[in-house]
């Protein structure tokens, strides 16, 4: 057997093998269905060939592409203890976002095994060149331009039938990987992210917004998304009831508030904030649900900021992070903001831990609300504070205070520091909520804030201890016309929030316009 035949038989074998590594597990080749087999077969033809043009060294490439693999496992791997979904095909793009942006991935896959497997790569190139011999040399250039083209014409017709054959996906990731094994669940999912969106999903009020009769009497409008925001006494008691006595008072007087469903754990904010902003659940995303940005990009649905800007609003986004992570910086424009604050707009000396604190997004709101043209305002708040991974942070001296079982010198419980570092931020955020309602309060149109958390927080270590949260965020709607009387708790999910808040909108504008109306009949 030449060394060629031996390698590709054998790195093939070996890329069914390393499915093995999967958690949850995947069905073993002989029990998925043909096509599924087919599609992995020719998905490993066309990269061994496209690898054996590169280096032109039949071992070389396939250990290479084997060692890719063990990479792309090891990034599943990380992604399901931490965020409880396997990898998915749009998580190819965070390869180069984890260069651009090191510190929101590199510390969750582990700095210290990415040093590690790059020095190895490294040293295995250099060990693969100097030791095996250049394959086309050895044949011939042109018998080896032949084999190459042989497996990418095999490797294709092998592909091609798989894919005509595959069997309908679920968009559960987890039940599509274990029933088609890696290449064809990666394949059946690339294959749906050109599809477009179904507008007709679009929730009524965003396709056709409502009418007021006078703009003039339009309340100002913010809304945070709180990062990793959500109320952790409803999950554990060892957290202090007295936490959060800000949240807890708006609580009291809003509108309405609650546990809010939302389609992230962890991460992937973008798919709660599109959710917010589209009011498009999951199943109407079908592929775009879980990163829904890049196809927002090229076909902005209709959405709460368009219905706001038709009512008369001036629409601002502050973000404290590069403008272009998720695209944010092409998409919030074409949905409808017309101003976008981000990083450019902060320094270093307004950081609280890692990333820039929710005072300075505080005090950024508070310069627009008063200093304003005249126009009503709609401010979209999506701030970075509480952003992990937490344990690059130690707690200070007086977070263990906010622990109702835990002190600095409790032993017993090492796995609760990320918890003491997230509550330090979490009570930053309860300022940040009344700092806002107090300067609402003070405007002459009146205001509504609405706030509510992207994801839980990762805490693995504290979630091994204490056990998962549901999952569940917290949302409120506030108004400062609001009566004070307790509000029951109402569940909300994420892609109703934005509905509900347009609804808010309309509902106080017309009492604004009611009472404004009686008033002048009065003086009449």
């Amino acid at each position: 057997m030449t060394p060629l035949l031996l390698a590709f038989s054998l790195g093939g074998t070996l890329s069914f093998l390393l499915e093995a590594l999967i958690r949850p597990r995947v069905r073993p080749p002989w029990r998925r269905p043909l096509a599924a087999v087919l599609v992995h077969l020719g998905s490993w033809c066309l990269i061994y060939a496209a690898f054996l043009l590169l280096v032109q060294r039949p071992w070389f490439a396939a250990v290479f592409i084997l060692c890719l693999q063990l990479v792309l496992l090891q990034s599943h791997h990380v992604k399901w203890c931490s965020l409880k979904e396997p990898f998915l095909v749009q998580d190819f793009e965070y390869f180069l976002d984890a260069i651009r942006h090191p510190r929101l991935y590199l510390p969750f896959f582990g700095i210290w095994l990415a040093s590690a497997a790059s020095l190895a790569g490294a040293a295995a190139i250099a060990a693969f060149l100097w030791w095996e011999l250049w394959w086309p040399g050895h044949i011939g250039i042109l018998p080896a331009l032949g084999t190459v083209a042989i497996l990418m014409l095999s490797g294709a017709a092998l592909l091609q039938a798989g894919l005509a054959r595959l069997p309908d996906i679920s968009l559960q990731p987890e039940d599509d990987l274990a029933a088609l094994g890696l290449y064809a669940y990666l394949w059946t999912y690339a294959r749906q992210i050109k599809r477009p969106l179904d507008v007709r999903l679009s929730p009524a009020s965003f396709r056709q917004p409502p009418k007021v009769r006078n703009p003039d009497t339009l309340p100002h409008v913010v809304a945070v998304q709180s990062e990793s925001f959500f109320d952790p006494r409803r999950w554990s008691d060892v957290v202090r009831p007295d936490v959060l006595p800000h949240w807890d008072r708006l609580k009291a007087e809003s509108l309405s508030q609650g546990p809010l469903a939302v389609p992230a754990w962890g991460a992937n904010t973008v798919r709660t904030e599109a959710a917010f902003l589209s009011g498009l659940t999951p199943a109407a995303l079908g592929i775009h649900r879980f990163n829904p940005y890049p196809q927002f990009a090229r076909q902005p649905p209709p959405n709460l900021l368009s219905a706001l800007k038709q009512l008369g609003y001036h629409c601002v986004a502050i973000h404290p992070y590069p403008g272009s992570f998720y695209l944010r910086d092409k998409v919030l424009p074409a949905l409808g903001i017309d101003d976008f604050v981000d990083i450019c707009d902060f320094d270093a000396t307004e950081k609280d831990g890692q990333y820039i604190g929710d005072a300075a997004l505080t005090q950024r709101v508070e310069r627009l609300l008063e200093g304003g043209d005249g126009r009503p305002l709609f401010i979209l708040v999506i701030s970075m504070e509480n952003h992990g991974p937490l344990h690059l942070e130690q707690p200070l001296d007086t977070d263990w205070s906010r622990l109702t079982t835990a002190t600095k010198c409790d032993t017993a419980q090492p796995n609760l520091k990320e918890l003491a570092v997230y509550l330090r931020h979490l009570c930053n955020a309860d300022q940040m909520l009344e700092k806002l309602a107090n300067c609402l309060a003070k405007q002459a149109r009146g205001g509504l804030l609405c706030w509510y958390g992207d994801h839980v927080p990762i805490m693995d270590k504290v979630y091994q201890q204490l056990g998962d949260p549901t999952g569940a965020t917290d949302y409120l709607i506030w108004s400062t016309q609001s009566a004070l009387c307790p509000t029951a708790p109402q569940p909300q999910d994420v892609s109703q929030l934005g509905v509900e808040l347009l609804e808010r909108i309309i509902i106080q504008t017309r009492a604004t316009t009611s009472r404004s109306i009686t008033s002048q009949r009065n003086e009449a």
